[in-house]
């Protein structure tokens, strides 16, 4: 029969038969001897040991009236490690029941009270995880400004997270084992920091003591404005070092954003080309003449970009974090001859694209019409709807991919301008003037020669097509179509309201604008188109009666004003200045 022992193992209450007892008071001398050579910290590390072997002992209690023996000492003792590792004397502990064996201990999540910017999460994280601490910033950063969720996220974790405050608690929150090993070289690294500091701390104070100009001193005490003046710098300081880690911030979100947006766009891209059947793949297809694939094009502007910004990452991770430690000078070198490769590159391939469209040509085709000239001409602009998908036709500027009635992919354009001149010939006739753009002169006639367009003369119907097409191997190089219409004197035309938005600048004169003069019958005269049918109010030649006339041809401006005495003035502007002339005299 064993006698029982009440005991207090780190505030823990326990039940021991006196053998155990026996034992584990041995185990602690034991420990306390191999420590007084050294007592540094040497009553901190006992009571820490004691914290362990009372959370230790309290796991085996399964219930209050439970009796600890020397079995469960002997557990203890294999986990927190044999005597002899700790220069423990081996005579007090030789059983062979003290070989112990290794094992892993895992990691807990904790709060780290000493690394924290706030309260120490961020800090418990990278313990956890064994990463650096500033990529947990970075992370809460991206989470509180991009998605939002990280100011929420992060003060739930502060507060269901406990701070590491014991030593063994931050054994466990950096994954090592709690044994009297670790738990000694911890307390010891711990107060070996706090002495360097409080040495350092004395040596600094001594220093200035020593140096210390006290005449300088009594005269920056007869000066109260001087201390103010080092107040303010202070709070200056403060401000501008505040303002820093906000600029560092700003351009971490930045340089983030800007690589990912990057990233997601040249994989996009490379998905595009692998697979040739997307709308954009098609687009720049036609628009493409470098030679330089969109994936390359991708990649290159992923690398020309994307390396400023890895760099403007860099340096807000530097203003944010105390680790001065940056990027090796190789690593640099080598970014930056990766940066100038993408741009030589770009510029010779850009220089490609440029080229190709460096010269304008052009090729006209004139037709004369083979209707009577005393008949009335009907002048209209078709468009081809399956073709082109469009419910109403206008004028548009680029081009489009359609498919004709064969199935073929065509360029589609409705770039078609439409005017009309008058002649001195006997019969109309229209001229078509294709253009476009190449890489010379003859390249650019040629691709202007590959335009597609059809008109229809059918009695007195002039049936024009709204629309041009070419081949789509010839690639888009600016094509465009002028349609010029000569008339003879006294021709009469209609235009229909389908010309509305090709017309282009045409002179009459009435001076109609070109959007309303569908729809009306015009006449070609020696001054050029005279409406037939239009209102008064559609003639932009301004000719009141009464006191003010005013008249505006290609001759210039012509001002006549009468006032109630019967007085007479005119202003006459033209290419020779402004002449103004009031009762007989003039003034120039």
């Amino acid at each position: 029969m064993n006698k029982t022992i009440n005991i207090n193992l780190g505030g823990i209450f326990f039940h021991i038969d006196e053998l155990a007892y026996q034992k584990l008071k041995d185990y602690l001398n034991a420990i306390r001897r191999s420590l007084s050579d050294d007592p540094k910290g040497r009553d901190e590390i006992i009571t820490d040991i004691e914290s362990r072997i009372g959370e230790l002992l309290s796991d085996k209690v399964k219930d209050v009236r439970q009796v600890i023996n020397e079995a469960d000492i002997d557990e203890i003792i294999e986990v927190m490690g044999k005597p002899e590792d700790y220069m423990v004397d081996e005579e007090v502990f030789s059983d062979d029941n003290y070989s112990s064996y290794g094992r892993t201990k895992s990691k807990k999540l904790y709060r780290d009270g000493d690394d924290k910017f706030l309260g120490g999460v961020s800090s418990g994280l990278a313990h956890y995880f064994n990463i650096d601490v500033i990529w947990v910033r970075l992370a809460w950063l991206v989470a509180a400004f991009g998605f939002g969720f990280g100011f929420i996220l992060y003060l739930i974790l502060w507060i269901l997270l406990p701070q590491a405050n014991t030593t063994a608690e931050k054994l466990e929150m950096e994954g090592e084992e709690v044994n009297i090993s670790n738990i000694e070289r911890k307390i010891k690294d711990e107060l070996t920091d706090v002495t360097e500091r409080v040495k350092s701390g004395i040596s600094d104070v001594s220093d200035k003591v020593k140096n210390a100009d006290y005449k300088k001193y009594k005269d920056k005490a007869k000066s109260g404005s001087q201390d103010v003046v080092d107040t303010l710098g202070k709070v200056l300081t403060t401000l501008f070092m505040v303002i820093g880690k906000f600029i560092g911030v700003i351009l971490i979100i930045i340089s983030v954003s800007t690589v990912f947006a990057l990233l997601i766009s040249l994989v996009t891209a490379g998905s595009i080309d692998f697979f040739h059947e997307d709308w954009y793949y098609q687009q720049f297809n036609i628009i493409n003449s470098s030679g330089l694939p969109l994936w390359g094009i991708s990649i290159m502007t992923f690398i020309l970009v994307g390396i400023p910004f890895l760099f403007l990452f860099l340096l807000g991770i530097r203003i944010l974090s105390n680790n001065k430690r940056s990027v090796g000078r190789v690593t640099k070198l080598s970014l930056l001859g990766i940066w100038l490769v993408a741009l030589l590159i770009l510029i010779f391939f850009g220089s490609r694209q440029f080229v190709q469209s460096a010269f304008e040509g052009s090729v006209i085709e004139k037709q004369e019409l083979a209707f009577i000239s005393t008949d009335t001409l009907y002048i209209k602009i078709l468009d081809n709807e399956n073709l082109s998908g469009e419910s109403y036709l206008k004028h548009r500027w680029g081009y489009r991919l359609v498919y004709d009635e064969n199935n073929v992919e065509k360029i589609y354009s409705n770039d078609i301008r439409f005017n009309i001149f008058q002649t001195d010939a006997n019969d109309p006739y229209i001229k078509i003037n294709k253009r476009s753009k190449g890489k010379s002169k003859i390249a650019a006639r040629e691709n202007a020669g590959n335009i597609g367009y059809n008109f229809v003369e059918s009695g007195e119907d002039l049936l024009l097509n709204g629309y041009f097409l070419t081949e789509i191997e010839n690639k888009f190089r600016d094509q465009r179509l002028r349609i010029d219409l000569y008339l003879p004197v006294n021709q009469v035309i209609y235009l229909d309201k389908s010309m509305r938005s090709f017309l282009y600048d045409v002179d009459n004169v009435q001076n109609i604008y070109d959007r309303d003069m569908p729809k009306h019958y015009y006449k070609m005269t020696e001054d050029g188109l005279s409406c037939l049918d239009c209102d008064e109010s559609w003639d932009h030649n301004i000719d009141d009666s009464g006191s003010f006339k005013m008249k505006i041809d290609e001759k210039g401006v012509n001002i006549n004003i009468i006032s109630d005495d019967n007085e007479n003035a005119k202003v006459i502007i033209d290419e020779n200045g402004v002449k103004i002339t009031s009762s007989g005299d003039s003034i120039k």
